[in-house]
């Protein structure tokens, strides 16, 4: 099986980019899966039914979010009932939606999907290495394809969860920080693994975000409002990994980095 999992997409340029190179990337790459993280697709922070259903019907499979996926008023509700749309699964079992799900593919049979969110400058929730434990056990019951996204600040946290998991999923590709990093191996046991798989967004950026405030934040301590970069090329990050169906062992993980210039 080859997984495609696309990085944090920005706005909408962002995910103008994913509609534009989606279909191109799953012909390249014999994609048989799709997952792409989206806690920031709405405006640059959050989520929307209107942008979920517009990145599901553009041909992903899954969503998943993070430390934003509340930020939009009205999500939760669509949350509660949208199974191709996950939230971090250390989240109090009270919360709307699910950590985790399985997901049929044409080809390769079930694949899990897992969400967790790391507790290290991040919020405290539960601790998600024993969210892991739980969601996985049920998970492998029922398909030996498990992928997790870790939406993590602390590198040395997504770090851990790589080693820690390393033989019990297939793979865990970390989020959060807008940066690809250049660490994509396969670690002893079999499971694919990257600490930061980076940001589909406007490239001429701070992480997506329009680069004066930003900077006017450092030099001041004072608050400024965050906008989207609309100007300039936008780069996708992404990685495919391709997996053993019937072990669940991955066999390669390749990063994938596009720029695309503005019409």
């Amino acid at each position: 099986m080859n997984l495609l999992f696309i990085g944090d997409v920005v706005g909408r340029p962002g995910r103008a980019a994913l509609q534009a190179r989606l279909g191109e990337l799953c012909q390249r790459y014999e994609v048989d899966f799709t997952i792409a993280n989206a806690e920031n697709a709405a405006g640059g922070m959050g989520l929307t039914q209107a942008v979920s259903e517009e990145l599901l019907g553009a041909g992903i499979d899954v969503l998943t979010t993070g430390n934003h996926v509340w930020r939009r008023r009205g999500f939760a509700e669509f949350l509660a009932s949208e199974t191709h749309v996950l939230r971090p699964a250390n989240y109090p079992a009270a919360a709307p939606g699910l950590g985790s799900n399985i997901y049929m593919t044409d080809h390769s049979g079930p694949v899990g999907v897992l969400n967790l969110l790391g507790r290290t400058f991040m919020a405290p929730l539960d601790c998600p290495f024993h969210a892991a434990d739980r969601e996985i056990e049920a998970l492998r019951g029922r398909t030996k394809l498990v992928v997790v996204d870790v939406h993590a600040e602390a590198t040395s946290e997504k770090v851990a969860m790589g080693w820690y998991l390393d033989g019990r999923v297939s793979a865990v590709i970390g989020t959060h920080t807008h940066i690809q990093t250049a660490d994509e191996r396969i670690l002893p046991k079999g499971t694919a693994y990257i600490t930061d798989v980076g940001m589909t967004g406007p490239r001429d950026s701070i992480l997506g975000v329009k680069p004066e405030p930003i900077i006017d934040r450092f030099l001041t301590g004072m608050p400024t409002r965050f906008e989207v970069e609309t100007a300039g090329p936008v780069i996708l990050n992404a990685i495919v990994a391709t997996i053993d169906p019937e072990t669940g062992t991955a066999r390669s993980i390749t990063r994938v980095r596009e720029s695309i210039e503005p019409q």
